[in-house]
């Protein structure tokens, strides 16, 4: 007789599943690159639509051939660099040494999240860290969105903090010091053709069950007499006598920081190019694009108008940075994406 093969159902690789902290991601690892500028760069989700391009897959069984492509829209205002912040290392890793504010791009709105130091000497603070150079383990930004240039009902800006590329920690700060107060466009940051990873906060879908949170079997026959069908049958053995975490229970569903990798981006385009993707009346949920943009192939997580972050691919050293040639961009209205 064969024997009965029912693998686990559900993945316990994201336990503890609750809500995020906030709906801001932090990106705790940023890969090392030689080139100097922003590791990342933060966009509002707009929503789906498709394009024809060219496969420029080298290898790939439709090479050069036009493919029909779904792609995610990104709008990308530009990014302004808020701070600089230090780290020193000690046994427990990274700890915060010092944070350089540029005081004069503080606007009305951020300033109700931060606190503006009342000393503006930026100048005497930034040659007291480089005499501290030796004690600097890592440089990165503090940067802040522009919410106000988008359809996104938003007043209050995202503070979010990046990493840096450069050889060395003097490199990252002169890039750092050299950005301070100014705006960062996303062609400063991408290439088209590049693989990104896009990190964001999935969509919630609240509180559900078992067989919708964790794909379990639906009772039949005399196990659903009892009147309960989509349920567990069992919550574990006699030993141990307690209830494993590993059992698949109800609860919180959607709403979890999540981080796809190797999104490749088929187009990063102009805040005078919208016209190519606007459709009439504009995006279901969203509105018109009025800023930079990118265009990622596939889908990325979280709803239209949820923030996501794009960071430099650290799995993407095997794939193909090829440029697409772009035939056709669909502005035909989409529902339910």
């Amino acid at each position: 007789m064969t024997r009965h093969h029912q693998p686990r159902k559900g993945s316990v690789a994201f336990s503890p599943r609750k809500r995020a902290a906030k709906e801001t991601p932090r990106i705790s690892s940023w890969p090392e690159v030689e080139e100097t500028g922003l590791l990342g760069f933060a966009g509002y989700k707009v929503g789906m639509t498709h394009v024809k391009a060219l496969d420029s897959r080298k290898g790939s069984p439709t090479e050069n051939m036009e493919l029909s492509v779904p792609v995610t829209i990104l709008e990308a205002p530009p990014l302004v660099v808020l701070g600089i912040r230090a780290y020193t290392r000690n046994t427990y890793g990274l700890k915060t040494m010092t944070d350089i504010l540029a005081t004069d791009e503080v606007d009305e709105e951020l300033s109700r999240k931060i606190s503006v130091p009342k000393s503006k000497d930026v100048e005497s603070k930034i040659e007291k860290l480089r005499s501290e150079i030796d004690k600097i383990a890592e440089i990165r930004v503090l940067v802040h969105t522009k919410p106000k240039l988008t359809s996104v009902p938003k007043k209050k800006p995202e503070i979010l903090e990046f990493g840096v590329g450069g050889k060395s920690v003097e490199e990252k700060l002169d890039y750092a010091v050299s950005v301070l107060g100014k705006e960062i466009l996303p062609q400063d940051t991408f290439e088209t053709g590049e693989h990104t990873d896009a990190i964001a906060i999935t969509k919630g879908k609240g509180f559900q069950g078992p067989v919708k949170r964790f794909g379990i079997r639906i009772q039949y026959g005399k196990a659903a007499r009892s009147g309960k069908k989509r349920h567990v049958g069992s919550i574990g053995p006699w030993t141990p006598n307690r209830t494993m975490w590993t059992v698949a229970m109800a609860g919180q569903m959607g709403y979890h920081k999540r981080t796809e990798y190797n999104k490749k981006i088929l187009k990063i385009g102009d805040a005078s190019e919208v016209d190519q993707i606007n459709p009439d009346g504009g995006f279901i949920k969203y509105g018109l694009v009025q800023n930079n943009y990118f265009l990622v192939k596939g889908s990325l997580p979280g709803p239209s108008k949820r923030l996501v972050v794009l960071r430099k691919g650290i799995r993407a050293k095997s794939k193909q940075n090829t440029s697409p040639e772009i035939s056709f961009i669909s502005t035909a209205s989409k529902q339910g994406v």
